[in-house]
């Protein structure tokens, strides 16, 4: 009877411990989510042209998605959460600056565009 009270007293021991690495995890996703977006949204803005375009805010982007790597596995998931919730605005940020500055110098060139066919126009208009 003493082996089996011993097995029982692992066991709720074991329980303990899974119950307490299963409460552990289940406060974990928030961060995890939050990190999860902003490794997306980074991704995003690196596609978008931002590093050649936007490259101090993903700089910034990177930089707090570093740190909150870093808060995560520290086990501060308050921190953690704050960071990639910034990283994450960082770098859509860069991607909209990116995008402004590609549509920027399309309008630009489509304006050189136009003005050299205006010139050409007047100038075949003027020899006829």
């Amino acid at each position: 009877m003493y082996s089996g009270l011993s097995v029982l007293t692992k066991c709720a021991g074991l329980y303990a411990m899974i119950a307490l690495s299963t409460a552990t995890y289940a406060s974990s996703p928030i961060p995890n989510e939050k990190i999860a977006v902003a490794k997306s949204s980074l991704q995003r803005a690196e596609q978008s042209g931002a590093p050649e375009f936007a490259p101090v805010e993903m700089a910034a982007a990177r930089d707090k998605l570093s740190r909150a790597e870093k808060a995560l596995a520290d086990h501060n998931k308050q921190s953690a959460t704050q960071l990639a919730e910034q990283a994450d605005a960082d770098a859509q940020l860069a991607e909209a600056t990116a995008q402004w500055h590609k549509s920027h110098n399309a309008a630009m060139e489509f304006d050189a565009s136009m003005r050299a066919l205006r010139q050409e126009s007047l100038r075949s208009t003027q020899t006829n």
